[in-house]
C-alpha cells in the first residue's frame, strides 16, 4: 500500500513538472516494479507489454476509428450537419448555439473524438454566432460542452479502451453509450435555454427557414446517418465485430470523401499522418499506463482498498460518490485519456466487488465504464486544464481563455445533474446493451 501511495504522489509530481505523461507513467511503473521484485523482472516487463499492446488485435480499432474520423472531416459533413441543425434551430432564441450543440452530437457518431469535435465545430459555426451578435461566452461554451459528447457517442475510443482494459463487449458499451449521450444533448440545448433566460441578449434569434429549405437542409446528412447506422446497426445486429465495424466505416468514410472530390494525394497524405500520429500518441499513453497499472496490482492496492470498503461498511452508492469526486479532482489536473487510463485499473476491480441495488452483476462494469466517461467528459471543461477549452483558444485566438471558461459554466452543471442522474437511475445505461442478443 505505501509503495503504491508514494509512485501516485511521484507520478503527480513528475505531471505537474509537465513530464509527458506516457513516460511518467511508464517511469514510476518501472521503478517501483524494479522495487517491489528487480530491474530484470522490470525490464522483461516493459518488453512483454509493448510487444503484447502493439500485436494487440483488439486494439487495431483505435487507429480505424481515428482514420475514419479524420476521413469524415475532410469530407465536410460537420457543415452540412450544422445547417440541418440551424434549419431547424437557428430561429430561435439562442438557436444557433442549440444548433451547435446537436451539430457536434451528430458529429460525435462517427467521430469519436471530443477535441477534433470542437476544433471542427469551432471552425463551422463560430462565425455564423458571431454574425447574429452572440456573446463570444455563450458561443465558445457551447462548442466546447458540445464537443465533450466525441468521447461517449459512439463509435468513441475511450470506451474501446475501456472494455479492452476491463474485459468487457465493446459493443455492449458503444449501446450504453448511446442513450446518456442523448441525455448529454438534451441537458446542454437546457443550459442554452437557461443562459438566453438569464441574458436574452446574448443570443438573439437568427432567420426563419422555410420549410421546405429545411428539408432540403436534411438531405444534407445522410452521410452521417448511413455511417453510424452501418456501424452500430452492424455491430448490435451481430454481423460484425466492433473491429470489423471499424474498417468497414473507415472504409466507407474514405468512399464518401472520395465522392466529394475532397481528397487529393496531399490530403490523403494529411489524414493518413494525423492518424498515426493521434494512434501513436494513444498507444503511447496506454503502454505507460499499463506500465504503472502493472506496479499497483503488484503492490496489492485494488485488492487493499477493497478490503477498506467492506471494513468501513460504506454503501455502494457511497463508495461510487467517493470514486466520482476522486474523478472532479483528477479531472483538473489531467486530460481525459490519461485519466482513465491511470485509474480504471486502480478502481474496476472495486467496483466488481459490489452488488449495486437494481444493477444486474453483468451490468456493473458497463454501468461503471458510461458513468468514469461522463465524469471524463465534465474534466474536458474543467479549469484549469480543461482540454477542450484550450483547444477553442488555439482556434479562436481573439477569445479569452476566462470567457470560454465563463460560457461552459452553465454547461458544466447541467453535466453535473446528468452524473447525478445516471448514478441514481443505472437503467438508464444498461438498459440497451441488455436488450442486446435477444
Amino acid at each position: 500500500m505505501q509503495e503504491s501511495l508514494v509512485g501516485f504522489a511521484v507520478l503527480l509530481v513528475l505531471i505537474l513538472l509537465r513530464l509527458p505523461i506516457a513516460f511518467a507513467m511508464g517511469l514510476v511503473g518501472t521503478v517501483g516494479f524494479a522495487y517491489l521484485v528487480n530491474w530484470n523482472a522490470a525490464l522483461a516487463m516493459i518488453s512483454s507489454v509493448t510487444y503484447e499492446t502493439g500485436l494487440a488485435y483488439d486494439l487495431s480499432v483505435v487507429p480505424l476509428f481515428i482514420l475514419m474520423g479524420n476521413f469524415v472531416t475532410r469530407a465536410g459533413l460537420s457543415d452540412e450537419l450544422y445547417m440541418a441543425a440551424n434549419a431547424f434551430l437557428g430561429h430561435r432564441k439562442g438557436g444557433l448555439a442549440m444548433a451547435t450543440v446537436v451539430a457536434c452530437g451528430g458529429f460525435s457518431a462517427v467521430c469519436g473524438s471530443s477535441l477534433a469535435t470542437a476544433a471542427t465545430m469551432a471552425k463551422v459555426s463560430m462565425p455564423s454566432m458571431r454574425k447574429y451578435g452572440y456573446s463570444d461566452s455563450l458561443a465558445a461554451g457551447s462548442i466546447a460542452a458540445g464537443g465533450t459528447l466525441g468521447i461517449l457517442i459512439p463509435p468513441s475510443v475511450i470506451l474501446v479502451l475501456y472494455g479492452i482494459m476491463t474485459e468487457q463487449d465493446i459493443g455492449q458499451l458503444f449501446m450504453a453509450g448511446i442513450l446518456p449521450g442523448m441525455l448529454g444533448i438534451l441537458f446542454y440545448l437546457g443550459a442554452v435555454r437557461a443562459t438566453i433566460w438569464l441574458k436574452p441578449e446574448a443570443g438573439p434569434p437568427g432567420e426563419r427557414m422555410p420549410w421546405n429549405e429545411r428539408f432540403r437542409a436534411l438531405r444534407g446528412v445522410w452521410g452521417v446517418m448511413l455511417l453510424f447506422l452501418l456501424v452500430m446497426g452492424g455491430i448490435y445486429g451481430g454481423i460484425f465485430t466492433p473491429t470489423e465495424a471499424a474498417g468497414i466505416g473507415a472504409s466507407g468514410a474514405f468512399l464518401f470523401a472520395l465522392a466529394r472530390r475532397k481528397l487529393t494525394w496531399p490530403v490523403l497524405f494529411d489524414v493518413l499522418l494525423q492518424s498515426v500520429r493521434s494512434t501513436a500518441m494513444i498507444f503511447s499513453v496506454l503502454i505507460g499506463a499499463l506500465i504503472f497499472s502493472n506496479f499497483i496490482n503488484y503492490a496489492d492496492l485494488p485488492s487493499i482498498l477493497t478490503d477498506w470498503v467492506a471494513q468501513s461498511n460504506l454503501p455502494p452508492f457511497g463508495v461510487m460518490l467517493l470514486i466520482m469526486a476522486v474523478y472532479l479532482v483528477l479531472g483538473c489536473i489531467l486530460e481525459s485519456l490519461s485519466m482513465i487510463l491511470l485509474t480504471v485499473p486502480v478502481f474496476y476491480p472495486l467496483i466488481s466487488e459490489l452488488v449495486f441495488p437494481g444493477v444486474p452483476p453483468q451490468m456493473v462494469l458497463i454501468w461503471f465504464g458510461i458513468v468514469v466517461v461522463v465524469v471524463t467528459e465534465i474534466s474536458l471543461i474543467t479549469p484549469p486544464v480543461g482540454l477542450n477549452v484550450f483547444v477553442l483558444r488555439g482556434v479562436l485566438p481573439d477569445v479569452k481563455t476566462g470567457t470560454i471558461f465563463k460560457g461552459v459554466g452553465p454547461f458544466w452543471v447541467a453535466d453535473i445533474i446528468r452524473l447525478t442522474l445516471l448514478i441514481l437511475v443505472p437503467s438508464i445505461t444498461y438498459l440497451l446493451p441488455s436488450l442486446m442478443g435477444r
